[in-house]
């Protein structure tokens, strides 16, 4: 079995596929891990980003992306930010 890292650009994941669609608190470790293999084994996912700051049509954004980041953090994703 080959074992696999997922790598993941977080604003590149954000803007290209979720903004503006529901899907925003996508679970990265079930979607990485359910996509059928039978040659490979997800052993770690690895997600980039950076801190955003409030702007004055969205200040609650920082907060939000807290929130999603601790969310990250209590499943197999490691953070780099």
């Amino acid at each position: 079995m080959l074992r696999t890292r997922v790598y993941i650009d977080g604003f590149n994941l954000y803007y290209g596929a979720l903004k503006g669609t529901k899907h925003k608190w996508l679970d990265l470790e079930s979607l990485f891990c359910s996509i059928p293999r039978s040659h490979c084994d997800v052993e770690a996912i690895n997600f980039y980003t950076a801190r955003i700051s409030s702007r004055p049509d969205d200040p609650s954004a920082p907060q939000r992306q807290d929130a999603y980041l601790r969310a990250l953090k209590k499943k197999k994703v490691q953070m780099l930010i």
